[in-house]
Formats: structure tokens, sequence, C-alpha cells
């Protein structure tokens, strides 16, 4: 969270909170060509920062993986693992479906 001179959180960052909180996230597994699995995340919307999202992502599960059209694509199965990360970046576990 970046801060302002004050140590306050800038007011794009609480938007950001708040939008975290709202999100209708869907977490979906489908296999592709030559029986390859890919992790789909979807639901975000534009207050949501999903290139850092993504990034972070790919970094905790130790995984490749794109953004394409809002969706991150992650290579691998990786349905069970994807919600607690996602919960630890501040998204509301409620509003999380698998």
């Amino acid at each position: 969270m970046n801060e302002n001179e004050f140590g306050l959180p800038t007011e794009s960052d609480v938007f950001e909170e708040i939008a975290k909180s709202e999100q209708q996230i869907k977490v979906t597994l489908v296999t592709r060509r030559y029986g390859k699995k890919i992790t789909l995340v979807e639901g975000f919307d534009k207050h949501v920062d999903v290139k850092s999202v993504a990034k972070s992502l790919k970094e905790k599960l130790a995984c490749g993986g794109t953004l394409k059209n809002g969706v991150v694509e992650l290579q691998g199965d990786h349905k069970k693992k994807v919600k607690p990360f996602l919960v630890q970046l501040g998204f509301s576990e409620d509003t999380i479906s698998d």
C-alpha cells in the first residue's frame, strides 16, 4: 500500500481495498490441447490492479501464466491453492468461488 508524506494510505489505495472486498472472483480449471491444464481466475473489475495480482499469483505458485482480457491464466492445476493466496492479497474469502 502506498503512503503519502503523512504516512496515510492514498485515496486510490483505499478504493482498491474496498473494491477487493466486493469482487465476485471465480476460479476454474480447463484442459487445453494435449491435456494441458490451465487455472483461470476471473471476475476482477476495473478498480483492482489485475496485473499485480497476476504477478503475485505466478510468484507464489511458482508457475507461468498470463493476463488476457482481465482473466488471469495460470499454467497447471492450482485451483485449490489460489483461494488462500487471494485471501492473503486482501480479497474476501466469501466472494471467491471454486
